[in-house]
């Protein structure tokens, strides 16, 4: 196909410092500018192609066109994922460690992680009676991390919890973080790698005897497509993985509860209990607040797409956020309304809050279905569980930081079990 137009070129030698300035905004940002859906920009001294839509997300998920390896920095590796790990790996190496991280996300796991976080929150309400004030993120992450360990078959210490979710939230922090925020994270990474590590080798020697079907278990013994057994620093990132990704949910949970706070007018639905409709306010809640800004993958090959020649090598960013905002995907985009999620219909490259395409062959996250049950356990447990009172607090959230959480953490006092 002939290549009739060039590309929208972003004015500026560099425009790292505007990412970090503008945030979720950056991309959606230039898109409303320009009017286009595909524009080149500068990142960290290299040429970026950022491109958003249905149709942009379809051709992003082609592996034959775009590959992962090489496209995640690596202080996004030395923070959020690990060096090497899984997101960054392609074609059957990838789909071989992609089964085994499926394998563990099954519906009958994600209602059983699901119904451990919703009865370790409510075993926790005793406690936070006695409190003045209850801070909603930080509870939740302590909780989940607690749980996602006892999951996992990872022996945690209760002294140890809260030390351990903070660094597994710190991994997370660190992706667009600079500075304090980065060594911050990096330096969580290295140590719950030596954690995890020290673990997986107690079980290889016997000194740790657990469940074979646990994901320490089969992360210890995994072999890899050659016939040999995962390396044990590998085997530690990858059980981050599962762990980390978990915990983070507690981000989601917390705009979960400012969601509630913000539409009371959603409340009478949501105490039927009814799960159709807890299912629409969670996939609401993904959609409309913020959680994954963008994705990257760099060109397998040269091709031609919307008139646009795209080079093997370069850097592609995908707007996630932008395409949760996109008045020619959604109707009046910036409104809260979980009921446009009462239609049913193919949302699989249009809805990509974790990810696009099939989630067990492509890159998309494994533990989306983990993320949406845990979810609605949290509306249940807030609804129908509890009754507390939100004072007031500061509950604006920044788009211009990566990754961003209500200021506050969602604070809640008074907390008393509901009869």
């Amino acid at each position: 196909m002939e290549v009739k137009e060039r590309i929208v070129q972003d004015k500026g030698l560099d425009h790292t410092l505007k990412l970090l300035e503008e945030g979720y905004l950056f991309i959606k940002n230039r898109m409303d500018l320009y009017k286009c859906n595909i524009f080149e920009t500068h990142i960290m001294g290299e040429k970026a192609i950022c491109i958003s839509g249905e149709e942009a997300c379809k051709i992003f998920y082609n592996e034959e066109l775009f590959q992962r390896k090489g496209a995640m920095p690596k202080r996004i590796q030395k923070t959020l994922f690990g060096v090497n790990a899984i997101q960054g790996m392609d074609n059957q190496a990838h789909i071989q460690r992609k089964r085994l991280f499926m394998s563990l996300m099954t519906e009958v796991h994600q209602k059983e992680l699901a119904e451990l976080f919703e009865k370790e929150m409510e075993a926790s309400v005793n406690k936070w009676a006695n409190m003045e004030e209850v801070v909603l993120f930080h509870e939740a992450k302590n909780v989940i991390c607690k749980i996602a360990c006892f999951w996992t078959g990872v022996p945690l210490a209760e002294s140890d919890v809260e030390s351990r979710a903070d660094d597994f939230c710190a991994m997370v922090d660190g992706l667009g973080g600079v500075g304090p925020r980065y060594w911050k994270g990096k330096a969580a990474r290295n140590r719950t790698e030596e954690w995890i590590g020290g673990i997986i080798d107690d079980v290889r020697q016997d000194k740790l005897i657990v469940k074979k079907d646990s994901a320490l278990h089969l992360m210890a013994f995994h072999r890899e497509p050659d016939g040999s057994q995962m390396e044990l620093p590998m085997a530690a990132k990858e059980l981050i993985n599962v762990i980390r990704p978990i915990v983070a949910i507690s981000t989601y949970i917390t705009f979960t509860a400012l969601a509630m706070y913000e539409h009371p007018e959603c409340h009478e639905e949501l105490m039927h209990g009814d799960n159709n409709y807890f299912e629409m306010f969670v996939q609401e809640v993904r959609r409309y607040y913020p959680f994954t800004p963008f994705l990257g993958a760099r060109v397998h090959k040269d091709f031609v797409w919307n008139q646009y020649e795209f080079k093997k090598g370069v850097l592609v960013l995908l707007d996630v956020y932008g395409m949760n905002h996109d008045s020619q995907i959604w109707s009046d985009p910036d409104e809260f309304r979980p009921g446009r999620f009462e239609e049913q219909k193919d949302r699989t490259f249009s809805f990509i809050p974790q990810g696009g395409g099939d989630p067990g062959k492509g890159h998309r996250c494994p533990g989306e279905g983990i993320t949406i049950e845990m979810m609605k356990a949290s509306i249940n447990f807030l609804v129908n569980k509890v009754d507390f009172e939100v004072p007031e607090q500061d509950l604006t959230y920044s788009l211009s930081r990566i990754p961003t959480l209500p200021e506050s953490g969602f604070i809640m006092k008074n907390i008393r079990k509901k009869l």
